[in-house]
């Protein structure tokens, strides 16, 4: 098995949001993988003295124990679980129902030798390589699905679209938003490998059009995800006139996750 990480973060003057782990439980029964993105809130306030990067350390880190200890609970009872052990951890200090409250976009994926579970929720990406070379992207499209003008930026969606019925879902501090989750499974036999990308690092597919998936897993094959996300860095920077960024930032945090079973 191989498994390689890279992160970035958009800018050295701000922290990085992105969150990523990967586990393999001993006794050799397989193994887990987390992505979180955290969501860059509009300035001003949030209701909670926390970070952003506070946020998914400790979501992660709830997801990654649970992943990794506890097979007799599905993905999505796994982040309903951890997301309220997270709000638990601040509630009595800050407003949990406002809506810009500290969240992140969630992928996880759990193997073992018969199957390989994955579960999505906004806009990060989880690839699945399947034995013969096709690559499928397993996405929770409602973010691109909302209608023109309902968002207030590329980057930020406006908290009238977010974590409501009609709009897109984020891991903030409702449990129940793990059921919105994007989810499934795939025999372990068809899945050769997994990789997952926060959108800073699917840029190099989804805004710059530079390849297709299956492009995508062979840079991060050859090149590894450092290697991809140096490809995005280059891309950003010569997109002067801003063809493919538009009005989203400059510069994303970004994220990449290879794993070769």
């Amino acid at each position: 098995m191989r498994i390689e990480l890279a992160t970035e973060p958009g800018s050295p003057e701000r922290p990085n949001e992105d969150w990523a782990s990967a586990a393999v439980p001993a006794g050799g029964q397989g193994g887990c993988l987390i992505l979180l993105d955290g969501v860059t809130p509009p300035s001003g306030s949030d209701g909670c003295v926390h970070s952003v990067p506070w946020f998914t350390t400790r979501l992660g880190g709830s997801l990654v124990e649970l992943s990794a200890s506890r097979r007799d609970l599905t993905l999505a009872e796994i982040l309903a679980l951890s997301i309220r052990h997270t709000a638990d951890t601040h509630r009595s200090q800050c407003d949990l129902s406002h809506p810009r409250t500290p969240q992140a976009t969630v992928v996880l994926a759990r193997w073992d030798d018969l199957r390989v579970e994955h579960l999505v929720l906004s806009d990060s990406v989880l690839l699945l390589e399947a034995a013969d070379g096709t690559v499928t992207p397993l996405l929770d499209d409602r973010l691109d699905r909302l209608p023109p003008g309902s968002l207030a930026s590329e980057e930020i969606a406006d908290a009238r679209a977010r974590n409501k019925e009609g709009g897109f879902f984020t891991a903030a501090a409702d449990p129940s938003v793990a059921s919105r989750a994007v989810t499934g499974e795939t025999p372990r036999d068809e899945v050769r490998a997994l990789a997952a990308l926060t959108d800073g690092a699917s840029r190099w597919t989804e805004k710059s059009r530079e390849g297709d998936w299956t492009a995508t897993l062979e840079v991060l094959r050859k090149s590894g995800p450092q290697g991809l996300i140096d490809r995005v860095r280059e891309l950003e920077r010569a997109d002067t006139e801003r063809v493919h960024l538009r009005r989203g930032k400059a510069h994303d945090d970004a994220t990449a996750v290879l794993v070769e079973l």
